[in-house]
């Protein structure tokens, strides 16, 4: 059952916040080039985002399972543990991308051009968040997590380029 990913599906604004600033869209989930775990487990990209990233959950069952995000350029991480968490993540810092070290002060930097372009933003994520049923945890406990996905869970998750049989780069480094 993908109970968020219909949600996310019957709900425009919440669609429209994902896929901006969030850079979240359901509707590319295809990614361009063949790509598999190191560990066999199955992988299915649900959705992706405008420069040819693509979201993976990771084994099998629904939304809870682990999501992966690997990029057009051959990086990739472990972002989440199921879509809930996901989720959080997009809604409270829409510009993880932008945090590459993973810190509070990267974050504040990047949050303040993201606010000067949308000034209403935490009032469209607070809105989204509603419609999908979301608590949204403090942006300290959301990079928290993301730090114990990327970093310390993501041996567990190598992305594999097929035809080549190299690994993609991780994007976050401990």
């Amino acid at each position: 059952m993908h109970a968020l990913i219909t949600a996310i599906a019957a709900h425009d604004e919440a669609a429209d916040f994902l896929a901006w600033p969030g850079d979240f869209d359901l509707g590319r989930g295809d990614h361009v080039e063949e790509v598999h775990l190191a560990s066999g487990a199955a992988l299915e990209g649900f959705a992706g985002d405008g420069a040819g990233g693509t979201y993976f959950f990771c084994g099998e069952g629904g939304e809870e399972r682990p999501v992966l995000y690997a990029d057009s350029e051959g990086g990739a991480a472990l972002l989440a543990i199921g879509l809930p968490e996901l989720l959080q993540l997009l809604l409270v810092v829409p510009w993880w991308r932008d945090c590459r070290a993973l810190t509070a002060e990267e974050s504040g930097e990047a949050a303040a051009d993201h606010l000067e372009d949308m000034p209403d933003l935490a009032a469209q994520r607070d809105r989204a968040a509603a419609v999908l049923g979301l608590e949204l945890p403090p942006e300290s406990a959301v990079l928290a997590r993301l730090r114990e996905a990327a970093i310390e869970k993501a041996k567990d998750f190598v992305l594999i380029y097929t035809p080549e049989n190299t690994p993609y780069e991780p994007l976050f480094k401990a």
